[in-house]
């Protein structure tokens, strides 16, 4: 632990949005980075009710590719949070943490979700109207535990793990690679690191440029199909942000934010590749964008210093709001695409309901984070973490 008092050191702690310990520099324009791309995914979805399946008329085309970006955030900020506290921290502590800072809104989402449920009732998702209470309830619940729901509590028909809240996937795989890095990927050399990123790399290209869509969507249903994806979705970013961050590379910049949020934002808007919906160049790209380009955009926001300025406090406001809007904005989606897809809603009418819906997703997401999310981890963090510090 640092000087500071235990109590103000928790504090700290569980309201921060990354692991850094106290008395750490903060990376706060990696956690800017981490708002855009959540932003970018709410535009993805929303743009997604009009794609109609159909990957080519998807606008915001490559919005999937954030997931993968934050498991790359995800491993650099827990190596440089983590790393060097192992001695002094137990495995228990560790993993406490982890749940202080990810649970209150993983519980948060699960509720939301039950509360729009029935709301979405209709032609494209017919096994809504005929769930009970009771069998809803009980999904909510374990959506509450993030563990993976097999196929029989599929109450939604898109073979989802989470059907409530389908981005909770991506969470559960972050606890997955959160064990994986307490219980042995902390323990070992660069070298060892680097053949298991290069293993992981194989396995994201095979996916990429073998898999039947061509592209890196997937994850979310407990298959072998949806398993493998996961996994080439989770090991390489995940390895790659924990050598980038021991490597030391850095690309320092005055203007740190405001490029490598640019470079971001092109990349997962830029149009399907290819002249048809699985062209193998797609693949590549996408490819491209997690092995080169996403170290090479952490690398630029890891190298800015300053902690002051309008860029930090744009990138402030981003971060804070990042892990809120990601976990809390697709029941809205459910209710939008639902709406769009039976009532078979024009772009015209249905553009500015979707604008609206991106502004309500910010609006609860920040409502989320100051009445319940912050106050929550900071209430778990005062009588569990003074036991283990």
């Amino acid at each position: 632990m640092s000087g500071a008092a235990p109590g103000a050191a928790s504090d700290a702690a569980a309201t921060a949005t990354d692991a850094t310990a106290p008395g750490k520099r903060h990376y706060v324009v990696l956690d800017g980075l981490r708002g855009v791309a959540a932003l970018m995914v709410v535009l993805f979805h929303t743009f997604e009710a009009y794609a109609g399946g159909d990957p080519t008329r998807q606008i915001i085309n490559h919005g999937y590719l954030a997931v993968d970006f934050f498991f790359l955030l995800s491993g650099f900020v827990i190596a440089y949070a983590y790393d060097d506290r192992w001695g002094r921290m137990r495995q228990g502590e560790f993993y406490l943490r982890r749940l202080i800072r990810l649970q209150p809104m993983v519980v948060l989402g699960s509720l939301w979700g039950a509360a729009l449920f029935y709301l979405q009732v209709g032609e494209l998702f017919p096994r809504i109207a005929a769930t009970p209470v009771w069998q809803m309830l009980l999904v909510t619940l374990l959506g509450c535990t993030l563990l993976p729901l097999p196929k029989q509590f599929d109450i939604r028909g898109w073979d989802e793990i989470h059907p409530l809240n389908g981005p909770a996937w991506s969470l559960f795989y972050e606890y997955v690679a959160n064990m994986a890095y307490a219980l042995v990927l902390r323990r070992l050399s660069a070298r060892a690191l680097t053949v298991l990123a290069a293993l992981a790399a194989a396995l994201l290209l095979e996916v990429a440029l073998l898999g039947p869509r061509r592209d890196l969507i997937g994850g979310w249903s407990l298959d072998a199909a949806g398993v493998h994806v996961g996994l080439a979705r989770l090991c390489y970013p995940f390895l790659a942000g924990m050598l980038l961050m021991r490597s030391g590379w850095r690309l320092p910049h005055r203007h740190a934010f405001a490029i490598s949020a640019a470079l971001l934002i092109v990349a997962l808007a830029l149009p399907r590749w290819g002249n048809t919906p699985h062209h193998w160049s797609n693949g590549l790209y996408d490819a491209a964008c997690v092995l080169l380009l996403f170290p090479l955009v952490v690398a630029i926001g890891a190298g800015h210093r300053a902690a002051t300025g309008a860029g930090v406090r744009i990138a402030r406001f981003f971060g804070d709001l990042s892990f809120p809007l990601y976990i809390t904005h697709y029941p809205l989606i459910y209710v939008y695409t639902a709406w769009v897809a039976d009532r078979k809603v024009p772009a015209r009418i249905g553009a500015p309901v979707g604008a609206a819906l991106v502004v309500a997703a910010v609006v609860i997401a920040y409502a989320s984070l100051r009445l319940y999310d912050e106050p929550a981890r900071r209430w778990l963090s005062r009588r569990l973490l003074r036991h283990v510090c």
